[in-house]
């Protein structure tokens, strides 16, 4: 049942894995054509929940925000709460980043991929501007 779950999902995300026949069918790929990189996570892991959760009270924030503004709050309270979303942002990109770093990253090194680290320090040096 996961397994299917995860193929449906590599499925839908990947576009251009799609296979052109000789008579112009279009036929599903078996396999991503490597165009976008992907991380199949288990919507069922205890991680996954977390990171939805904390998305999903990011996106409450930002509608409280607008709601504000509709209202014409005080610049100094939405300003307040911008600043809180801007944390809330950071400590899920802090999260992310940890998960990539103990799964991904590690999962390529080991492979041999090594311009993973490249990759890894680009994200960081965005992270930090």
């Amino acid at each position: 049942m996961a397994e299917e779950k995860i193929m449906e999902k590599k499925e839908k995300l990947c576009y251009a894995a799609a296979v052109t026949s000789e008579a112009g069918e279009t036929m599903s790929g078996s396999s991503c054509c490597g165009c976008v990189k992907h991380k199949y996570r288990d919507v069922n892991s205890k991680e996954y929940k977390n990171m939805i959760r904390r998305l999903k009270l990011i996106e409450g924030q930002v509608r409280g925000i607008e709601k504000m503004v509709e209202e014409d709050r005080y610049c100094i309270d939405i300003l307040v709460q911008v600043s809180a979303i801007q944390s809330a942002l950071n400590a899920f990109n802090k999260e992310l980043l940890a998960q990539h770093i103990h799964s991904c990253v590690v999962e390529d090194i080991r492979n041999g991929k090594d311009e993973v680290v490249d990759e890894l320090v680009s994200a960081v040096q965005k992270l930090m501007k």
